[in-house]
């Protein structure tokens, strides 16, 4: 029970030595996408790092261990849609597997106007809305937006380009919590702007 717990310890030590090199590889391999995309796709790498770090050492390789081929083929992994604890699931059509394989992808539903510092949601027309209510909620927004203190509209612009709660604390120097605050005030703002009942 000891010498498990001690190899334990030993195993954690050892990866986390090689952590800093492989998150940097991580980060430079992924540095185009979004901001949660990136991390979401670092995270994804970092953990199947641990899996294969834990694979070689049970099969005595622990000779072979280094971060950079680790770092390699979990990124490899990665982007070919393998997460761990995870199946390739082609009828999921939020997998990237499945998108791959069946020759789609997915849209975000927002765009942010770098040119003019305006972000606008993108309306998918369907069967239920039809054009004036389209355009309809489109003006809703932006001028929910514009009824917004400045302080509150740069949270909701930063938030919208999918920046995290604490990439838009960095860049609007407050903390996490009051940016995690801030949103469920937006949020408040929003159903109230449209006259639905706010929920405790």
């Amino acid at each position: 029970m000891i010498a498990s717990a001690r190899t334990i310890r030993t195993r954690e030590d050892r990866f986390l030595e090689m952590l800093p090199q492989i998150r940097k590889q991580a980060r430079f391999a992924f540095r185009k996408e979004l901001p949660a995309r990136r991390q979401e796709l670092i995270a994804e790498t970092i953990a199947n790092c641990w899996v294969a770090f834990v694979r070689l050492l049970d099969r005595g390789l622990d000779d072979l261990i280094y971060p950079t081929p680790l770092v390699q083929y979990a990124i490899r992994q990665t982007r070919d849609g393998r997460k761990v604890g995870g199946r390739l699931n082609i009828r999921d059509v939020s997998s990237e597997y499945a998108q791959r394989r069946k020759g789609f992808h997915l849209e975000r539903l927002d765009r942010y106007n770098d040119r003019t510092d305006e972000w606008k949601e993108v309306l998918v027309e369907d069967k239920t809305a039809g054009p004036a209510e389209t355009a309809a909620s489109r003006l809703d927004f932006g001028t929910w937006l514009h009824s917004l203190p400045a302080a509150r509209r740069k949270v909701a612009q930063t938030l919208a380009r999918g920046e995290t709660t604490q990439r838009t604390a960095q860049q609007l120097r407050v903390t996490p919590g009051r940016v995690s605050q801030m949103r469920r005030e937006l949020k408040a703002s929003w159903e109230s702007f449209h006259g639905e009942p706010a929920f405790a």
